[in-house]
């Protein structure tokens, strides 16, 4: 996804929504992990963040559910899909 390899290529912040146990088996280089569950008692830590944001998880479902939770907070995010995704498009 173009505008998702542009975003990354700017330094956009990732953030890994899946649950801590399934971000240390493995996640895209640099991405931050905020489980979804945890997110809304993370809003300040999110909002100071550089945006947009990149949202990420296993297949993209619990990433888009954040980044439509987010967006209705005014915050730009994007859904990147699945973490693997993210790692293929990270700049080299």
């Amino acid at each position: 996804m173009k505008i998702i390899e542009d975003l990354l290529a700017n330094g956009a912040p990732v953030i890994d929504v899946r649950t801590e146990g399934e971000f240390v088996r493995g996640h895209a280089a640099g991405s931050l992990n905020i489980p979804l569950h945890e997110l809304s008692g993370k809003l300040e830590e999110v909002k100071a963040m550089q945006q947009p944001l990149v949202l990420c998880c296993r297949t993209g479902n619990r990433s888009g559910t954040a980044c439509s939770y987010l967006k209705d907070l005014g915050i730009e995010c994007y859904n990147a899909g699945s973490w693997q995704e993210v790692q293929e498009a990270l700049p080299v």
